[in-house]
């Protein structure tokens, strides 16, 4: 999701001048992912971070949320008001995604594909253009809501009567369970210290070289970070913006973060960073990293009670006016380079 963080990391991991970093970059969930592991010899590396790779491309395949997938599988099944078998893993990521979701009162709801659709999102490039309104007040009075669907071992369906507007999107979601997944691998492979970056959600494992993994927050209205922060062993960040993923109509900005109770772009926040302990909620630190800033994002002026309910400790906000807020957690962590 953010550029300049990936050539922060690369400057920082270049600096030390060692030749035990091995790097490795793809393009998978519609962004660029890099692995970095440190202090392995290179075919060891390379074998592990391989692996992690092709994990990432399985779950993007299998989950996509346009292309052929499982997803649209079971999304075409729901808009014809059938139940749907799914994979055990597809119904376990369901059951997630819903408990995740109602921990943030549902601002971040995955079930909310069709209005996503709508608006543009489902595109690698989004037009200037407003979505039909009597679409537009049809699906917000359906109310879509990844809490509707009901799960009974693998089969899914819509709920009883059957709500046929409720599509599912994993975006804001599996780029997290990819990061702890990618962990768990690694470590299996006996590799300790690595950094794994997946479009700005980020995950450090270990050190570089005994100095902490370190890494840069997107400025969201300029081309330079806006803080840099130390990541320690296990823990990960995640940031959801306005900026990368939005249209302008008539001088007005519509991001891809729909708040549920309007059917609308999010319009109170430019930017959010969370920083997940390691070991957050049973080892979940990374997908929290991605879940966490959605709702708090959307929140807006509520974001700090929100982020209390959740147990996140440490946030960036940046509001809709440039102005910067930390909790006071985040403001012993981070170091500000710039104020937007």
């Amino acid at each position: 999701m953010k550029t300049l963080l990936f050539a922060m990391i690369a400057l920082l991991a270049a600096a030390c001048g060692q030749p035990a970093l091995h790097s490795q970059e793809s393009y998978v969930f519609g962004t660029r992912v890099e692995v970095l592991v440190w202090g392995e010899p290179g075919d060891r590396a390379r074998a592990a971070v391989a692996e992690v790779l092709r994990e990432f491309d399985r779950l993007h395949r299998t989950y996509h949320a346009w292309q052929p997938s499982e997803m649209t599988a079971l999304n075409e099944a729901l808009a014809a008001g059938r139940q749907h078998e799914v994979s055990p893993e597809f119904a376990d990521f369901i059951r997630e995604a819903q408990a995740m979701s109602a921990k943030g009162d549902h601002l971040f709801d995955p079930g909310l594909g069709r209005l996503i659709e709508l608006w543009g999102f489902h595109d690698d490039t989004f037009k200037a253009q407003l979505p039909d309104p009597v679409r537009l007040a049809e699906l917000a009075q359906a109310r879509p809501s990844i809490a509707g669907l009901r799960v009974e071992g693998t089969k899914v369906s819509g709920g009883d009567p059957p709500n046929t507007r409720i599509a599912l999107d994993f975006g804001g979601y599996l780029k997290g369970v990819a990061l702890d997944r990618a962990a768990a691998m690694l470590k299996a492979r006996g590799i300790a210290n690595a950094l794994i970056n997946i479009g700005g959600n980020v995950m450090a494992l270990g050190s570089k070289g005994g100095t902490p993994w370190r890494v840069g927050i997107q400025h969201p209205r300029q081309p330079t970070p806006m803080a840099t922060l130390e990541l320690r062993d296990g823990e990960a960040i995640g940031t959801s913006g306005d900026y990368q993923r939005f249209f302008e109509v008539d001088g007005r900005r519509y991001c891809h973060l729909i708040d549920p109770r309007t059917a609308r772009p999010s319009t109170g926040t430019q930017a959010v960073t969370v920083l997940i302990p390691a070991g957050f909620d049973g080892g979940k630190a990374g997908t929290w990293s991605d879940v966490a800033s959605k709702p708090i994002f959307i929140a807006g002026t509520d974001w700090r009670a929100l982020a209390g309910r959740l147990g996140i400790d440490g946030v960036l906000r940046v509001g809709a006016d440039g102005q910067v807020e930390l909790t006071d957690a985040m403001r012993a962590r981070v170091k500000l380079e710039s104020r937007p």
